[in-house]
């Protein structure tokens, strides 16, 4: 698992001369991110925010105009180009929206791509990619060409090719976008399955609000090159950083995501420890019938019995009207 981190990164394009501020326009505005190892963080924000440049900036395609990229402690602005070519090949692994597969080659060919570049000898390569396509779901269509496909198996290909390096940082642009809606679900589970077999971290562009409410440890939502909110999936429904975040949410139903756990009260203590109260993790769906009968506290206990807090009339409301878009 990889640690990666930006500090106060700028990226800076020129642009023709006749456009305005000189020429130049800014994909990035003074940046500081950390994306611990082993999380899914998913990059957020409407298109030309800066996400795709941030996600190239984390593999050395991109240099900053101003700041530091660190990948596991190592600044990417300072390397050889030899040194970041065993990066690129080792630690890290990219997944393209468009597939990006070649069609003279087998499913196994494909997979096996990335192996090959980094000097794995034929039969070990075969191996591992084939191991790789079994994970995916495709272990009995290694013989077969892309067109020969659906875009989900494609897209399958892709993650497996990305997977059979074993890299410690998995980049994914826009990966599922190009796929309809049921079959980017399957993706979506897909990957959260295979990042419980095996942890890394993962950084996810996406401007899907439930896709990145999904599949996200963290969230980092950016807006016109600058970092708005960085934190847990939730947070930015309940405590919206900024006015455009509280606008993106808006049109989420919460209780599709929160969960008992936030909406405690922090000034209200837990009932007695012999009431039964509710799991941390209960759906706000599962919940709303007994908030609408709520007289007392409500003790909300975590997976071992123990309170972290009680729900209160007036915490609901509090929060549920923050998750609905209002500034109450």
């Amino acid at each position: 698992m990889a640690t990666v981190a930006l500090r106060k990164v700028s990226k800076v394009y020129e642009q023709d001369r006749a456009a305005p501020a000189g020429g130049r326009a800014a994909a990035l505005d003074d940046v500081t991110l950390d994306i611990a190892e082993g999380e899914i963080c998913v990059l957020m924000g409407l298109s030309g925010c800066g996400k795709s440049t941030l996600l190239r900036l984390l593999n050395g395609l991109v240099t900053p105009t101003d700041g530091q990229v660190l990948v596991d402690g190592d600044d990417l602005g300072t390397l050889s180009h030899r040194r970041l070519q065993q990066l690129r090949r080792g630690t890290m692994a990219m997944v393209f929206q468009s597939f990006a597969l070649f069609p003279h080659r087998t499913v196994i060919d494909n997979a096996a791509f990335g192996l090959e570049i980094a000097g794995v000898a034929k039969p070990e390569r075969l191996r591992r990619s084939g191991a790789v396509l079994e994970q995916v779901g495709l272990g009995g269509h290694g013989a077969q060409y892309p067109h020969q496909l659906s875009g989900g198996m494609r897209q399958r290909v892709g993650l497996a090719r990305a997977l059979a390096v074993n890299p410690s940082l998995l980049l994914m642009d826009e990966a599922f976008s190009a796929l309809d809606p049921l079959t980017r679900r399957g993706m979506q589970d897909l990957l959260l399955s295979l990042q419980k077999e095996q942890r890394r971290t993962i950084v996810f562009v996406s401007h899907d609000i439930d896709e990145a409410l999904h599949l996200g440890d963290r969230i980092a939502m950016l807006h016109d090159g600058r970092l708005l909110q960085h934190g847990a999936p939730r947070a930015f429904l309940t405590q919206p950083a900024h006015d455009h975040v509280r606008a993106f949410f808006q049109g989420v139903d919460p209780a599709r995501h929160l969960r008992a756990a936030d909406l405690i009260d922090p000034v209200a203590p837990p009932s007695d420890a012999t009431t039964a109260g509710v799991a941390a993790d209960t759906t706000l769906g599962d919940l709303l019938s007994r908030l609408g009968q709520l007289t007392a506290p409500l003790t909300v206990r975590d997976a071992s019995g123990v309170a972290l807090g009680a729900i209160t009339a007036a915490s609901a409301l509090r929060v549920l009207t923050r998750a609905r878009g209002s500034h109450a």
